[in-house]
């Protein structure tokens, strides 16, 4: 078996992990996000001897396609997407060996049990030990057709009774595109998996930037000490993107940036900035304070639909020096279409740590940059001290940015020098990649070497999707029966609707220039 490094969220030198041998199964193996995310990720896994000797990785698709077609266009795929390059020659002559396609239709029964004869011959040749991940890299319909096909197939193993190997599933999101529709899906899943064989895959918990929150916050008294109502004026979380929908327009029609977005990456971020610090570092112990977190959550009222939940959606504009199309312009998506392609929002979190401290979050595509951060602004001090005539000293702000340049900034002010002493603000500034002289891994390595070792802890459980669910669904209920009718209320390349700027205005805010 292969030692790996220890958990980033444990302390170090105290447990090593083992990665026992498996098989990688990817159902829609054929899609895009196996060619730029998945087979990338696994090759890097490889190439730095994180996954187990015993490993084979299959593509199961409804494509007419040999062994040697899929391979092809993988090792394209991973020269264009690896964050390591070029491609190399040796490792990918090994590698390859081991990847296999497998054509078959999701609903064919005939095409599992070949599937199932194939994999047990793989064990018998390299060794896997019937060990299985199957990724689901499907539309989200098609999951409990899948996991019902396997199991009857004897691929899917009842883990109260196999103790000798294991099966684990990784489902993309979203999750439902609602409460009832995510406890719907639940409960179908549940008719085939238990729960601990779910590994539900947010890729922003698999950041480097985001595995560090705690570690910053509970490793660092002279932050912790700080992260209260007593010293924090508020938090803004801002998930912003310069591309549009591109190819995914029929997608993007039935999720919107809601759902797509804030209910899964900026809840998770929202739960981890949060949260209390967990009794240990287990994944349950992790996974408890986040669900606290999110049942702390003032719940919408009827007048905050109004004035303090703001969605847009994106004109033409301008991007990158480039004339760009609008939401309703762009392939799949209706002439008329009222889904948002930016939200912001205003939260209150109702616990002693948090009480009176709003949290606002914003995400949308088309903005003038990609960025992801959290910024946590803190009061001002008391007195009159240093206060500059007719004008107020800039905040302190801690910000963590999560993509890109990894790292984090402190913004503090400093006298300039001279006689005249103008106080001016300046940054701290650490990025990972300059101070550690390297990049740090993609997401779904970290997340699909977790889910073949076992470890959910940067996982969603159940109840943190349920949740985060149930505060969002009585706004995507509304937002559904009132039309808005400045669509689109942006033009592309902007910070997003004027709506946006004049809630924060109300509460003598602003959001930050990034």
């Amino acid at each position: 078996m292969t030692e790996t490094t220890a958990h980033p969220l444990e302390e170090a030198g105290i447990s090593s992990r083992f990665i026992e041998p498996c098989i990688l199964v990817i159902f829609g193996a054929t899609g895009d996000l196996t060619a730029r995310k998945l087979l990338p990720a696994i090759y890097n896994l490889a190439r730095e001897g994180q996954l187990p000797p015993q490993f084979a990785c299959v593509g199961f698709a409804r494509r007419d396609k040999t062994h040697e077609q899929f391979r092809e266009e993988m090792k394209q795929a991973i020269s264009s997407y690896s964050r390591v390059k070029p491609i190399d020659e040796a490792l990918w002559k090994n590698f390859q060996e081991n990847l296999y396609y497998h054509k078959s239709e999701f609903h064919e029964d005939e095409g599992y049990q070949r599937l199932q004869s194939f994999l047990q011959d793989l064990d018998a040749k390299l060794g896997t030990k019937g060990n299985r991940v199957f990724y689901l890299s499907t539309q989200p319909s098609f999951f409990p057709l899948i996991c019902e096909k396997m199991q009857k197939a004897g691929l899917i193993y009842d883990m109260n009774k196999t103790k000798d190997r294991w099966s684990r599933i990784i489902i993309e999101k979203p999750f439902g595109h609602d409460l009832d529709s995510a406890k719907a899906l639940q409960s179908e899943l549940l008719r085939f998996l238990k729960e601990p064989q779910i590994y539900r895959i947010d890729h922003y918990l698999g950041k480097e930037t985001v595995q560090n929150i705690l570690v910053f916050r509970f490793a660092n008294s002279i932050f912790e000490s700080l992260w209260n109502n007593r010293y924090i004026d508020h938090v803004q979380i801002t998930v912003a993107e310069d591309i549009g929908i591109g190819s995914r327009g029929a997608f993007w029609e039935e999720a919107g940036m809601l759902r797509d977005i804030v209910q899964n990456h900026m809840m998770q971020l929202l739960s981890l900035v949060a949260m209390e610090p967990p009794v240990n570092l287990s994944a349950d112990a992790i996974h408890d304070e986040k669900v606290k977190v999110l049942q702390a959550i003032r719940p919408f009222q009827k007048e905050d639909f109004e004035t303090s939940c703001i969605r847009g959606q994106y004109a033409p504009g301008f991007v990158g020096g480039q004339d760009v199309v609008g939401y309703r312009q762009e392939k799949n998506v209706s002439p008329t279409s009222n889904v948002e392609t930016y939200v912001a929002l205003r939260l209150f979190i109702d616990n002693w740590r948090w009480a009176g401290v709003p949290f606002y979050l914003r995400g949308g595509k088309r903005l003038p940059k990609r960025t992801t951060e959290i910024a946590i602004t803190f009061k001002d001090p008391p007195g009159v001290l240093f206060q500059q005539k007719n004008k107020r000293n800039e905040p302190n702000v801690l910000s963590l940015r999560i993509q890109p340049d990894e790292g984090t900034g402190l913004k503090i002010n400093c006298k300039v020098p001279g006689p005249s002493s103008p106080i001016q603000p300046v940054k701290m500034d650490f990025r990972y990649g300059a101070y550690f002289g390297m990049s740090p891994p993609e997401a779904y390595e970290r997340l699909i070497q977790d889910c073949i070792i076992g470890d959910n802890t940067l996982f969603a459980r159940e109840d943190e999707v349920f949740n985060s669910w149930q505060l969002l669904t009585p706004l995507i209920n509304y937002w559904a029966e009132k039309k808005q009718a400045d669509f689109p209320n942006y033009a592309s390349g902007t910070w997003g609707p004027k709506a946006a700027e004049e809630m924060m205005a109300r509460d003598k805010r602003k959001w930050r220039l990034i």
